[in-house]
């Protein structure tokens, strides 16, 4: 196998692992409450991250690298894509299905890019802007399709499309990061924040007090495990490896198999059923983000 084909490997594998954290949140969601998951998920992640950085040689930088500009950032970026992300996406999918979720939650790279355009004054071009029109009529077509007592939410699906927006944030905060930090360093840091940021309101969930089947809270416990090493940790090191291999522009293509992966995974462990909204969206997304692939190459317009 050729590099870059075993680099598509690693970055379809990593992909597919991003979409199986929505059947993995929905299980949870059914489960612990939700500061309490998003505490116990990093506390599993975070050592191995520590454990990974020992065993590469990578390092933290000292105290005196940060400056108070870069801890601020740092901050905020664990508030908005480690603990926001989290939290809401569990909230969301408390409320709504798995696979509405992984329809909106595809449509990260649009919504990124029109954060980019409304908080740093970015010129948009004109495929960006289809794109985003794109992303929007899939978010809508499931958004109309929310029926009260049924699968989907209309607060639901808006709790999942805030997790985006807070994703969204933490991207467009890491460009201004005035000190370039190492991926894996990166990754331990934000967890290492989100634990701090999430121990003490799960503290105050007292999740030993809730009233939760022990069978829903042994999924659960279990599908936070499998959230914090397999989606967290071993995606990391799998999005990282294909990356690596790959140009930018290729390794971007990639992101449309999460929601893909997502709504299949909803339908074939969860047993969601798929309604044609849904393939709609689906469809949508993936329109936008390929549009965004290939229109958005040097030399396109």
């Amino acid at each position: 196998m050729s590099d870059r084909l075993l680099g598509y490997v690693y970055l379809a594998l990593a992909m597919i692992l991003v979409g199986s954290t929505v059947v993995a949140s929905k299980l949870i969601a059914s489960g612990l409450p939700v500061f309490t998951a998003t505490a116990l998920r990093f506390a599993i992640a975070f050592p191995c991250f520590l454990l990974m950085m020992r065993a590469t040689g990578t390092r933290f930088s000292g105290p005196g690298k940060y400056n108070k500009h870069d801890c601020i950032i740092l901050l905020l970026q664990a508030g908005a894509g480690s603990l926001g992300y989290t939290t809401l996406l569990i909230s969301g999918l408390h409320l709504t299905s798995a696979a509405d979720a992984g329809v909106i939650i595809g449509t990260l790279p649009i919504v990124s890019a029109a954060i980019a355009i409304v908080l740093l004054g970015e010129r948009p071009q004109r495929f960006l802007l289809l794109a985003v029109v794109l992303a929007g009529a899939g978010v809508l077509s499931i958004a109309f399709d929310a029926k009260p007592g049924g699968h989907h939410s209309l607060p639901g699906n808006a709790l999942i499309l805030c997790a985006v927006i807070c994703e969204g944030l933490f991207i467009l905060l890491n460009k201004r990061l005035k000190t370039a930090i190492a991926p894996l360093t990166l990754s331990t840091i934000m967890t290492g924040l989100g634990l701090a940021l999430s121990i003490i309101p799960a503290l105050f969930e007292m999740p030993w007090n809730t009233h939760i089947s022990s069978d829903a809270m042994m999924a659960a416990a279990w599908a936070t495990v499998y959230y914090a090493l397999v989606p967290t940790v071993a995606g990391f090191l799998l999005w990282y490896a294909g990356a690596a291999r790959v140009s930018g522009s290729e390794a971007a293509l990639f992101t449309a198999l999460a929601p893909v992966s997502a709504v299949l995974l909803a339908m074939v462990v969860l047993g969601e059923p798929v309604s044609r909204n849904q393939l709609i969206g689906i469809v949508c997304v993936l329109i936008a983000i390929g549009g965004m692939g290939f229109l958005g190459k040097p030399g396109n317009k």
